[in-house]
């Protein structure tokens, strides 16, 4: 994706599992940003001809051997640098500071003094709570660096090259456990890097039209359809780039939620004049996932005979050579290593990790750099129905990995009415919109109960509920007693098998959102 304006600010990858925030939280600022890798030269970075530059964390320490390091001449640019967590330790480090591992680690919310306002700091309160995840941390600073900030056990946790245009701040100011982190990057945006913020999502639409028809030329695309946002936003992209050159293919995997494939396939139909092709192929999905256990594997069988189902249908589909995916930014980061980037590999998304060798078709991916809150602003803006824009995320292996253990059709059947219950409830209780993802899942347990007068040995099922804008860090919902305690009652009551419901109340990290 290439910017809409010239005003850009680039992000070296070094690792960090929030690396895609701080590209977002950029964007939330209306400045463009592009994530590149940690290699990246002075010569390519020049040509890019960035407004800022920023350093991102990363799982290793500056000191070993074969650590990732960038080209050390960018620093002599005159492009001002923001240096996050291992980034900060690097900048410094190649501006002369010594960094070493600490007594005493700091992980979570920490208290942080600012001891020197300066532009970085510009209207935020002296005493701030800041999100740090570090080991290591730089403990001898030149006297061409000035403090900027400490906490009890970081003397440095924030520092400023009093010479060149280098800022570095040892916590995660993209992390929204951050207060005012928003601020800080807008600070670095605007009163250092003298940013404009001319870019806006309608850029973003209008910049990947014009990518589609340069990558399509006049091909046909095909695109997996789940009824989500993000297909839906993708399908919406494509027909408006080249109109009905698209043909929508829904594959029924018999993994989906209570009258969903109705559902997706009454929808596309009124909202989208394309081509539909609905596929109904339960049997073959839960056939290939009998006995099987591994969540790893489940995912990689459901992507694997996804893509099989696909490319039956669209053989039949004439001139189909591009194959269209909702895959986000989230799905990349935590599958595959982005940008090459040395980013730790968390799961096995089933647009991204699961994919054959061999696919066949040329993918065209549209939202690969957004966020789901960026996606669901360009379904606004394309007009899509507030049901589909709005709708909680459901993950293309479905209940499979909702599921703990063994898919089967009395488990399945059993996580259906389940799951259909609490959102019933939870649109009741008006919560939808403000709970980001709610769901429920079935453990590979049972539980003694007493259910009449006799004892039972039945399911339990867990209901998860999250708050979220970007999917990469999530706190669970304080939802009220009374609707936590109408949901259990409904499922215990209305659902064969189930003698117990738990709520889940772990945040993410250390937690996934999914169990699988």
């Amino acid at each position: 994706m290439v910017e809409a304006n010239n005003e850009k600010v680039i992000i070296l990858d070094f690792g960090s599992q929030y690396t895609q925030l701080i590209a977002r939280r950029v964007r939330e600022n209306n400045v463009y940003s592009e994530i590149v890798s940690h290699k990246t030269t002075v010569a390519q970075i020049k040509k890019i001809n960035p407004k800022g530059i920023i350093l991102s964390g990363g799982p290793a320490s500056v000191y070993v051997t074969n650590a990732p390091r960038c080209d050390e001449e960018m620093v002599k640019l005159g492009v001002p640098i923001l240096g996050i967590c291992y980034g900060m330790q690097l900048g410094c480090q190649m501006l002369g500071a010594t960094v070493r591992p600490t007594a005493t680690r700091e992980f979570g919310r920490t208290a942080c003094t600012i001891n020197n306002k300066s532009n970085l700091f510009k209207s935020i309160d002296k005493d701030a709570a800041v999100w740090m995840s570090h080991g290591d941390q730089v403990v001898e600073l030149p006297r061409e660096f000035e403090s900027l900030a400490f906490t009890r056990n970081c003397p440095y946790a924030a520092v400023k090259h009093k010479n060149k245009a280098f800022y570095g701040v040892q916590f995660h100011p993209e992390v929204t456990h951050t207060q005012h982190g928003n601020i800080i990057i807008r600070n670095f945006l605007y009163e250092i890097c003298g940013c404009k913020g001319n870019w806006k999502m309608r850029s973003y639409i209008e910049k990947s039209v014009e990518d589609i028809r340069k990558q399509v030329g006049a091909g046909r695309v095909v695109c997996g359809l789940s009824g989500g946002v993000d297909s839906a936003v993708t399908a919406a992209l494509i027909h408006k780039a080249i109109g009905n050159h698209l043909s929508c293919i829904f594959v029924d995997n018999g993994l989906l939620r209570d009258y969903e494939a109705e559902e997706v396939i009454k929808t596309f139909r009124e909202h989208f004049t394309v081509d539909l092709h609905a596929i109904h192929a339960q049997d073959r999905f839960l056939d290939k996932l009998k006995g099987v256990l591994d969540p790893e594997k489940k995912r990689k069988i459901i992507g694997h005979e996804f893509i099989n189902v696909f490319k039956e249908e669209a053989k039949k589909i004439s001139g189909a050579h591009f194959l269209a995916q909702g895959t986000l930014y989230p799905d990349v980061i935590e599958s595959i290593p982005a940008h090459g980037g040395p980013t730790v590999i968390i799961k096995s998304h089933h647009n991204v990790g699961g994919l054959p060798a061999e696919l066949g078709f040329d993918l065209v991916e549209p939202l690969r750099f957004l966020f789901k809150d960026e996606v669901r602003k360009i379904g606004e803006e394309l007009g899509l129905p507030e049901e589909l824009v709005w709708r909680h995320p459901f993950p293309g292996p479905g209940l499979a990995i909702r599921i703990i253990g063994e898919i089967t059709r009395p488990r399945l059947e059993i996580l259906r009415n389940a799951d259909k219950i609490v959102i019933e409830e939870i649109r009741k209780a008006g919560l939808y919109r403000s709970i980001a993802q709610c769901f429920a899942v079935l453990l590979p347990l049972s539980t003694v109960g007493v259910m009449g007068d006799e004892r039972s040995y039945e399911h339990v099922i867990a209901i998860r509920a999250v708050e979220t804008t970007d999917f990469m860090t999530a706190d669970w919902c304080r939802i009220p007693h009374e609707t936590l305690g109408v949901i259990s009652n409904r499922i215990i009551n209305e659902v064969k098998g189930v003698n117990r419901v738990v709520y889940d109340i772990s945040t993410k990290p250390p937690s996934t959102i999914e169990w699988e």
